[in-house]
């Protein structure tokens, strides 16, 4: 039998058609489209049956136990679920429930299941529900939203030109980058913004390598030849945006010539990028993944989002569109959260409240309280859908902090290096199990339904009723009225007049409202003037910088860079591997095989100098920590640098990244630290 859901074995959220025989999951197709032949191949939906039926899911709660070996036995849901409502109710006595702090990895979505976790944290009455967004996407979603009131989202398919800047969809997200290849065939020019030579870079017809870290140089010296050409669409700006005097000035600092040699770019070819953009319309910029994880994110991010501003390409098809979204009710309860009660990551108020929904989300927050006490110390620590000993900068700290912790409780699919410390482990649903509400479908239309298309593996629960049924056992029942995800989801999408049966009945989405460009005619921006802000006053007025890089300075881009001389290589955490999520997925043989494994890239030249050949074993070491990875010798880095291959660390700990990464140095807005790229050490192993 063949059923419609939305895979979230990643972030991209694709719609996809399952097999399902004997209520068992057979096989998983992508939706496109493109006609079959052409689609783009994703080895984790090809490997979906290997994930829900993998002998490594847990499929029973654990329980570790205080006798013997203290090793993990198994439990029932209520022994298991009255152990955590225990731990909740006695540190709220002890230490207030401030002291409990909910963190929240990305696979189990950033819509409903992050309400949910919200709602229940913020009626407990603690703020402490922490996500990872200071690191990923959601200080780039901030940047947007001070300059448009959201963030917009490309459209290549239509596009005549793409600026690819830090993203690799062919690892990512497939549908985009079908979007990208058809355009491209059609006529559009791409352009491809990255230090590393990906296979769309490989593509593209021009390709800027730039200096890791050193995008928001790139972006301010566009805006500078754009403006001082004459390019930019004048009717637009004097009547939709604010503070283009501001943004003139300041880009001014940032001519092609003076920066083009720090960024490792020749000046004509950054005046002829910023010169194509400019005229060629539509043209649409997918910002990604590559501008995260740098102390400057938030402004690099906010120049980049003016560039379409200025040029005419803001909400017109085939640019970069304003979302419509979806009027759904905000079921958080932040109001139910004690006055004067502040969270760990109090030092980053304009973050934590630049959208009604995202909250707070600088995980390095909850390790500073766990070590530090600042400003109060956390005692107990849910992950959900994460796996921070891996995934976070800096591990051996936040290994030391877990280790401090008095109770931890894990939500997962596995076994994780997080996991093997916790007290209890509650096993989660995959996506094929669980119906949902994604993040997806709530920013813009149309709505898709996540549906649980096959019973739960074992005695696992998904994620909605884990929460709803601690809520319960805390004493929550009118928090929590809901038996089911279907009844929550008709709660929370009462506003729109759609419900559950509706969407099942359109497997493809239902739209409340037809696609619309423009909408700034009719609509303001959603910001604090109504327009566009090149300068932002709430910005200047909480002293930073009203617009990007108005100090003509970009400081902190590269971790460690004050000890190059003990430490000369650049380093680059690696591309994402289509093959897995982050950390996920590396315990399924058969996404292991006929694949490159874990390795670092190193230039021949290099190679040549310190005899490291292919598959010899070469440690990599920064003032934090070292690994040991196999050497891969290619071209497609720089001499003088390296990519480190990312997220192996819970395959092996050997290999995990983030023994060499800082969380020292923050950014001031969005608590973001260098982790991207860092100077290391790279010898050949003796071992």
């Amino acid at each position: 039998m063949k059923k419609d859901t939305v895979c979230r074995l990643c972030s991209a959220c694709c719609p996809v058609t399952v097999e399902v025989v004997a209520e068992k999951l057979v096989s998983a197709k992508r939706k496109s489209f493109l006609e079959e032949e052409k689609r783009l191949p994703c080895p984790r939906l090809d490997a979906a049956p290997d994930i829900v039926y993998s002998p490594k899911r847990l499929t029973t709660p654990l329980i570790r136990d205080s006798g013997g070996a203290g090793g993990f036995r198994e439990a029932s849901w209520d022994e298991a679920l009255d152990r955590v409502a225990e731990s909740f109710n006695r540190h709220k006595q002890a230490s207030g429930a401030r002291s409990i702090a909910w963190l929240r990895g990305m696979a189990a979505d950033w819509g409903a299941s992050w309400d949910y976790a919200n709602r229940l944290m913020n009626v407990f009455g603690s703020p402490n529900t922490v996500g990872n967004g200071s690191v990923c996407f959601v200080a780039r979603d901030m940047a947007h939203s001070f300059v448009y009131g959201a963030m917009a989202f490309p459209e290549p398919k239509n596009s005549k030109c793409i600026i690819i800047w830090g993203k690799n969809d062919r690892n990512t997200t497939l549908g985009a980058a079908e979007g990208i290849l058809y355009a491209q065939e059609h006529g559009a020019k791409l352009i491809v913004i990255d230090p590393i030579e990906t296979p769309t870079a490989q593509k593209a017809d021009i390709w800027l390598r730039i200096k890791p870290g050193h995008d928001g140089l790139l972006a301010m010296a566009m805006i500078h030849e754009i403006i001082a050409n004459d390019l930019y669409d004048k009717d637009f700006v004097a009547e939709y945006t604010t503070g283009f005097e501001q943004l003139k000035k300041a880009a001014e600092k940032f001519p092609a010539d003076a920066v083009a040699e720090g960024i490792w770019l020749d000046a004509d070819l950054i005046r002829q990028v910023a010169r194509i953009y400019a005229t060629t319309k539509p043209a649409s910029i997918i910002d990604g993944n590559g501008l995260d994880m740098h102390t400057n994110v938030f402004d690099t991010t906010r120049a980049v989002a003016m560039l379409g501003a200025l040029t005419g390409n803001l909400d017109k098809t085939g640019g970069n569109v304003l979302p419509q979204p979806i009027p759904v009710r905000n079921i958080q309860e932040r109001d139910k959260l004690p006055p004067d009660t502040p969270s760990v990551t109090r030092n980053y108020p304009l973050f934590n409240n630049f959208s009604d929904t995202w909250g707070s989300q600088v995980q390095n927050s909850v390790i500073d309280s766990i070590l530090d006490g600042e400003p109060y110390p956390v005692k107990m620590v849910v992950v959900q859908s994460g796996n921070p000993l891996v995934t976070m900068a800096n591990s051996a700290r936040v290994r030391e902090a877990f280790e401090k912790l008095e109770n931890l409780v894990v939500i997962d699919m596995f076994m994780t290096e997080t996991a093997r410390l916790a007290d209890v482990i509650l096993p989660a649903t995959s996506c094929f199990e669980k119906t949902q509400l994604n993040r997806a479908s709530i920013r813009n239309n149309p709505i898709v339904l996540q549906n649980a298309v096959i019973p739960p593996i074992g005695d696992s629960w998904p994620d909605w009723k884990i929460i709803f049924e601690l809520g319960k056992k805390l004493g929550f029942e009118k928090a929590f009225p809901w038996d089911s995800a279907e009844q929550a989801i008709d709660y929370q999408l009462e506003p729109t007049g759609v419900d559950v049966g509706q969407l099942r009945a359109n497997p493809n989405g239902l739209r409340i409202e037809k696609p619309l460009y423009e909408k700034y005619r009719d609509r303001h921006f959603k910001t604090p003037s109504g327009k566009v802000e090149f300068h932002s006053e709430t910005l200047e007025r909480s002293g930073f910088s009203g617009a990007p890089f108005e100090t003509g300075e970009i400081n902190n881009v590269i971790s460690f860079v004050a000890e190059a001389r003990d430490y000369p290589f650049l380093g680059i955490s690696g591309s994402r591997d289509i093959r897995f999520t982050h950390s996920q997925f590396r315990a399924i043989p058969s996404l292991l095989e006929n694949g490159v494994g874990c390795v670092v890239d190193i230039h021949p030249h290099d190679a040549q100098k310190q005899a490291i050949e292919s598959n010899d074993l070469v440690k990599i070491e920064t003032p934090k920590g070292s690994v040991e990875m196999p050497a891969r010798i290619s071209t497609i880095v720089r001499p003088g640098s390296v990519q480190v291959a990312w997220g192996w660390g819970e395959y092996d700990q050997r290999f995990s990244l983030n023994k060499l990464t800082e969380d020292d140095t923050r950014s001031a807005i969005t608590g973001t630290s260098t982790s991207r790229s860092f100077m290391c050490r790279v010898t050949k192993s003796v071992s």
